[in-house]
């Protein structure tokens, strides 16, 4: 067997292609489909320095389509990465949870626990620690800490409920 570039090209879109089992982002598959295009241009004869700037612009191409476009078709519904802290929960209600192992009270958002604070209280004061169960609406975070007002419980309460 003869080793040339297209060869080596077609080994490296193989090996990222079975590298992005592990990962699931679509980063390495996109790399690994710029560099079977790119084996296509060592086929055809061109020299190294196209090969690499045809990898680059393949790359360049694919990676951010791959992000943007194909990545959320593959997203579960209703499942908005990256907005956790950015706003989004603000002014939801939720219930306060007692972690198991050291009992810290906490909230839970998107499926993480957060520990929490009352706002407008100091921490030393002991206004992080709530009995489970308290309604409680989402304010801001500071740092990893939710910080927190006090929800007086309606009737129509549970419709905002986000205990997770």
């Amino acid at each position: 067997m003869e080793w040339n570039p297209a060869v080596i090209w077609l080994i490296a879109a193989l090996l990222l292609g079975l590298a992005e089992l592990t990962t699931g982002g679509l980063v390495l598959l996109a790399l690994g489909a710029a560099a079977l295009l790119t084996a296509g241009l060592a086929g055809l004869g061109l020299p190294l320095p196209w090969q690499l700037l045809g990898m680059g612009l393949f790359a360049g191409v694919l990676v951010p389509l791959s992000i943007w476009v194909i990545r959320p078709r593959f997203s579960p519904r209703g499942v908005a990465y990256g907005t956790t802290g950015t706003g989004v929960e603000k002014g939801h209600l939720y219930t306060t949870l007692k972690r198991d192992f050291d009992g810290a009270t906490g909230i839970k958002v998107n499926g993480d626990f957060y520990r929490l604070r009352v706002a407008d209280s100091d921490a030393r004061a002991g206004a992080t620690d709530l009995p489970a169960g308290t309604p409680v609406i989402f304010k801001t975070f500071d740092g990893t800490t939710a910080i927190v007002q006090l929800a007086h419980p309606t009737p129509d309460a549970s419709a905002t409920h986000h205990s997770e």
